[in-house]
């Protein structure tokens, strides 16, 4: 059985030090939005020392682009799922060292990179069910505010977020840079390795007997 956690951003390292792959996370508090166009004007910002509008470390980066309707004087998400997250893996370990984000929030896995950068770093990459949209919503409490959308539209501009009880979150690479999926690769390697030495091995049985 997973060890399951329930956590509120900010993180601090030792929070996200103490998930293993595997692990499932509900998370309250501040999230924020980021896809391609997202990350990379986030990035621009930082490098010419302009900042951000709003204090990114300790939060979470979600890979979603949301649909969202007018409520009031305010927004309303009604559609939250995760994006692939590869699409942001050429620029994921700049992210994660520039904002200071101590988990991601996607679909699918990422690379090499940004396992080193998460275990560099002290972050956790973690996935949420895909075809979810509509529930990862109802854990939304509210947006607090939105940034860029007339830049870059609905989808990619950022929404930050207020969460309570976001998941479940299967972590997926830990803190140490361990790959849930690599470690299931390497298993049923091992596994298909093994039957085949078995196969192989009544194969011989059987010749030997005839």
């Amino acid at each position: 059985m997973p060890r399951v956690y329930r956590l509120e951003t900010p993180l601090g390292r030792g929070d996200v030090e103490k998930l293993e792959p595997g692990d499932v996370v509900y998370l309250s508090g501040l999230i924020f939005t980021a896809r391609d166009a997202a990350h990379r004007l986030m990035l621009e910002l930082l490098e010419r020392g302009e900042g951000l509008p709003f204090d990114t470390r300790g939060l979470a980066v979600y890979h979603a682009g949301p649909v969202a309707r007018r409520r009031g004087g305010g927004w309303e998400i009604i559609a939250a799922g995760p994006t692939t997250s590869m699409r942001m893996e050429s620029v994921e370990p700049r992210f994660i060292e520039a904002t200071g984000v101590r988990m991601i929030i996607g679909k699918g896995g990422m690379g090499r990179g940004t396992r080193e950068a998460c275990r560099r770093h002290g972050c956790v990459y973690t996935v949420f069910t895909g075809g979810a949209a509509v529930l990862a919503a109802e854990k939304i409490e509210r947006v607090e505010a939105v940034y860029w959308l007339e830049e870059l539209g609905m989808a990619e501009a950022v929404w930050l977020l207020r969460v309570r009880g976001f998941g479940p979150l299967t972590v997926v690479i830990d803190a140490r840079g361990s790959d849930l999926y690599e470690q299931r690769l390497a298993e049923a390697r091992r596994r298909a390795r093994s039957l085949a030495a078995g196969l192989a091995r009544e194969v011989r049985a059987i010749l030997s007997g005839a």
